[in-house]
């Protein structure tokens, strides 16, 4: 999946001659954390945060209701040269540089204009729907090893039961480097036949870890 098919176009932004007053009113207002700073072309010049408000106001501000450095702007505290992404990045590049950079977002920029923003919150809701958590279905983990034909082996079973596959995640099983553990959703609210197919072939289900026929 490209990050533009999941980044925000609606950008707001604001400019390097705003203050920190703007940015403070536009992030509680519109309940955002990063702004992006443009110049009247929508190219990005920096990006301010929250984090960079609340760095830029001493602590002192707090107990005497001094003001004034409200009225700074936002050319003063912005992060410059932030790093950047491109729309037809992939999503999982993204979610790497965010995660390896400990940043909150990535502006999204294409022939140097202001195209787009994506944030972890993003991702992670996009992660959410890929899986398929947010449709009615039964979540599987199956333990397999870890040798060729084994995903269609079980998948063959799901089609005997008319069993539409939503999502598949592969991952190491810790106790066993031979194994590896299939975290399945499908479109369907009683899997315990398939469950008891699957037992019945040799498949070792770790969830649900439910009673089935052919263990009575």
């Amino acid at each position: 999946m490209l990050i533009e098919e999941i980044m925000n176009k609606q950008v707001l932004t604001l400019q390097p001659t705003h203050t920190m007053a703007d940015a403070a009113k536009l992030m509680k207002e519109r309940k955002i954390r990063h702004v992006p700073v443009v110049d009247e072309n929508g190219k990005l010049l920096g990006l301010v945060t929250e984090r960079d408000l609340k760095n830029a106001l001493p602590s002192s501000l707090l107990k005497d209701g001094d003001t004034s450095l409200y009225h700074r702007t936002l050319d003063q505290i912005m992060i410059t040269n932030p790093i950047i992404g491109h729309p037809l990045d992939f999503v999982e590049e993204v979610a790497l540089i965010l995660y390896e950079h400990r940043i909150g977002c990535l502006p999204i920029v294409s022939k140097g204009e202001l195209v787009g923003i994506i944030t972890g919150t993003d991702l992670l809701y996009t992660y959410i729907e890929i899986t398929g958590a947010t449709k009615p279905s039964s979540q599987m983990e199956i333990r397999v090893q870890d040798r060729i034909g084994a995903l269609h082996e079980v998948t063959k079973i799901f089609a005997n039961h008319h069993a539409s596959i939503l999502s598949v995640l592969i991952y190491p099983d810790s106790k066993d480097d031979e194994n590896k553990i299939l975290s399945i959703r499908l479109k369907i609210m009683n899997p315990l036949p398939i469950i008891d197919e699957l037992r019945k072939e040799g498949f070792d289900v770790l969830w649900p870890n439910l009673p089935t026929k052919s263990r009575q």
